[in-house]
């Protein structure tokens, strides 16, 4: 209690927003971020996307702040959007998205890691963040009598636009772009309401040359972004033989207790402390 007021007592901003989420998230961001604009970005995170204390650990641990505010991100939104709205989808994509939660080990077809995406829609729309709203998956387009498909449609409420998702499990191509671009204009055209925005675009894939994404983006008369996604992080197999077991971490955590409990270990105030 101590520290949380100290830490709190000359951030005004802080002091109002910390008594508008749970007790143990504030705990965990006090311990786990240090910097003011990070802390700031967990606790709105926290108020506004209802995250539990396990969720926002890992939002920590996987660097959210980091990729959604801080990497500058590759799209074409200052050429294609409004000012106010190009900020705001800029705030609204990250740069690297963490679909860990998958369970998803090694690089998959696209069609597996899209039915997964589906299957556990919840985990997803935690990692795109808040205001987005699932709308479907190989959503079907109908235009002149011919179909077209697109992998994930969501709509943004904060964006008031629709927001298209395609899904490459290899490296970015160019041609993804102007497909894309392509299916922009068709959301548009036949399926956005009178008084939303245009349609955003992005592609997630496995990798991309930056090179590349920049070119391929340029020109474009369609909001487009390019982003990276990340499977598990669970430690390969050829690595998990060369560290210890986590049941010989905890013996040597007990060994190390039992070595300082012989000890007369004093506080500040001259008092002697006994570990349990």
């Amino acid at each position: 209690m101590r520290r949380f007021y100290l830490e709190c007592e000359n951030q005004p901003f802080l002091q109002r927003l910390v008594a508008e989420i749970p007790w143990g998230q504030n705990l965990v961001i006090l311990s786990k971020v240090k910097d003011l604009d990070a802390r700031e970005y967990y606790v709105r995170a926290v108020r506004e996307q209802g995250w539990t204390r396990d969720v926002l650990v890992i939002q920590i641990n996987s660097q959210a702040y980091e990729r959604h505010l801080l990497t500058k991100k590759q799209h074409n939104f200052e050429q294609a959007l409004p000012e106010h709205l190009a900020e705001q989808a800029d705030r609204a994509m990250k740069d690297i998205y963490m679909l860990d939660t998958l369970g998803l080990t090694k690089p998959v077809l696209e069609t597996v890691l899209e039915n997964q995406m589906v299957a556990k829609i919840k985990n997803v729309m935690l990692e795109l963040g808040y205001g987005f709203a699932f709308v479907g998956n190989q959503y079907r387009i109908n235009a002149k009598g011919r179909e077209y498909f697109i992998d994930l449609l969501f709509y943004n409420r904060k964006l008031k636009a629709l927001v298209a998702m395609e899904l490459k499990t290899g490296k970015f191509e160019p041609e993804y772009a102007g497909k894309m671009n392509f299916y922009l204009n068709l959301l548009d055209d036949f399926v956005r309401e009178p008084d939303e925005n245009p349609s955003i675009g992005i592609i997630l894939c496995s990798e991309r040359d930056k090179f590349e994404v920049e070119y391929a983006l340029r020109g474009l008369n369609k909001p487009v972004g390019v982003s990276e996604f990340r499977l598990t992080k669970i430690l390969p197999a050829e690595l998990q033989d060369k560290l210890p077991r986590v049941d010989e971490i905890e013996n040597e955590i007990r060994k190390g207790l039992r070595t300082v409990n012989d000890e007369d270990i004093l506080t500040e105030s001259g008092e002697k402390f006994v570990m349990e």
